[in-house]
């Protein structure tokens, strides 16, 4: 407790300002106000007997909990999987997923408070939880250690940049790590910073996303998106961020052939409208996927302002630039393109996907550019290529395959830690 009081004093000091920048973000996005008791512990909604509870903390999380959510229900079909989040984004993503899943329910993660967390607990009396990939809270954590709610940290992934972060506070983190009943981590990499960190219990599990299976639906979705654009060439430039849409856009108007279409897909849905402004004031002619129209001879940019089609854009795509990458964000999930045989080029800037991308690159599933420029004449140069853009293609979809069965091996950590807990 002592350990976690400086840690909780400054949460007691910020939650007015973090009140604050939940209101700035619902001037873009009003759906951060939405459920705000959520946010302290307090649920209207009655919680069924018999919860797993898994938290997800926005999109990419939740995509990646997928097949580990689908697989927690069946192996265990009279309980219900609660998944928490912490962005509307996030929970918009497992609405979509799980749709037609009564036995999927949905909440946000109160802020780490002990109070907020006890009131979590309480209401919901998860059987145990799973957290995914990096998100541990304190306080949270040493209220489900004194409740007997054991916790997994699933699909594990700590990149040097964060470690040196968690190192500042060691004792923190530590007693933070050693809350958690086990931990599966992406690679032998990953769970050696874990351990130093004073992690226990760390196996190498495998990276949960392999195991997700491109939906039909959304692959039918890209073909039909396929059919309406017709012969010309794609460019899919995936999940960007601020600041690399305008180099896309100006690589591509400087080098792309008229016949070219640059699928556009912003990683954020609150700033669709400014990337579409971005295109105009580059004079390229800018479709909306949204406004779900024929597709016009001119027009240079399809906006993908949509949630939940990921797959059918990669489907529907000849080649696709992986945003986050081009600019220091760390990179994004490169595996769903692989998945669905769209070849790849990344940045050089993949510090939070490093093994997948440096595996992905030694399969030949990935190309990597050292700048947006460099990135967009290289996808162009495999659209000249139809010979080397089916080797790239099926390079991914082994790869893809080859790395499955993490979601078997957490499965089976779970197994065990619901045994141990009934004993």
């Amino acid at each position: 407790m002592l350990t976690r009081l400086p840690y909780t004093l400054l949460w007691i000091l910020a939650l007015p300002l973090v009140l604050l920048r939940l209101a700035w973000r619902a001037r873009r996005q009003p759906a951060y106000l939405r459920h705000l008791g959520e946010r302290f512990g307090r649920y209207r909604t009655r919680a069924p007997v018999g919860v797993i509870w898994v938290h997800a903390v926005s999109v990419g999380e939740t995509r990646a909990a997928e097949p580990l959510v689908r697989a927690l229900l069946a192996e265990w079909p009279e309980h219900s999987v609660l998944l928490t989040h912490m962005t509307p984004t996030g929970r918009d993503t497992s609405k979509s997923l799980f749709r037609d899943e009564p036995r999927v329910l949905r909440a946000y993660l109160p802020y780490d408070l002990g109070c907020f967390a006890h009131a979590f607990l309480r209401h919901f009396r998860p059987l145990f939880g799973v957290v995914m990939e990096t998100e541990l809270w304190p306080n949270l954590l040493a209220a489900c250690k004194r409740r007997r709610v054991p916790v997994m940290l699933a699909n594990a992934r700590l990149s040097e940049r964060s470690a040196r972060r968690y190192a500042r506070l060691p004792a923190l983190t530590a007693l933070t790590l050693k809350a958690l009943a086990a931990i599966g981590a992406q690679t032998a990499a990953d769970a050696t910073r874990l351990t130093q960190l004073g992690a226990r219990r760390v196996t190498v599990t495998g990276n949960l996303k392999f195991d997700i299976t491109p939906p039909e639906p959304l692959l039918a979705l890209g073909r039909r998106l396929r059919e309406r654009i017709g012969a010309r060439p794609v460019l899919l430039a995936a999940s960007t961020r601020e600041g690399e849409e305008a180099q896309l856009l100006d690589a591509f108007a400087r080098h792309a052939p008229a016949e070219a279409l640059l699928l556009l897909v912003p990683r954020h849905p609150q700033r669709f409208d400014e990337v579409a402004a971005l295109a105009s004031a580059r004079g390229l002619a800018l479709q909306r996927r949204s406004a779900d129209a024929a597709m016009g001879a001119g027009t240079r940019v399809l906006l993908g302002d949509s949630m939940g089609e990921m797959f059918a854009y990669y489907a529907a795509a000849d080649v696709a630039l992986i945003g986050g990458s081009w600019l220091p964000f760390g990179g994004q999930n490169l595996i769903e393109a692989c998945a669905v045989g769209t070849p790849v080029v990344i940045g050089p800037h993949t510090f939070n996907f490093q093994a997948v991308a440096e595996d992905a690159e030694r399969a030949g599933a990935a190309m990597r550019a050292q700048d947006a420029e460099a990135g967009m004449r290289a996808a162009l140069t495999l659209l000249t290529d139809p010979a080397r853009r089916a080797e790239v293609a099926a390079a991914g979809r082994a790869f893809a395959t080859t790395h499955q069965g993490a979601t078997a091996r957490s499965v089976a950590l779970l197994r065990a830690l619901s045994v141990r807990r009934e004993a």
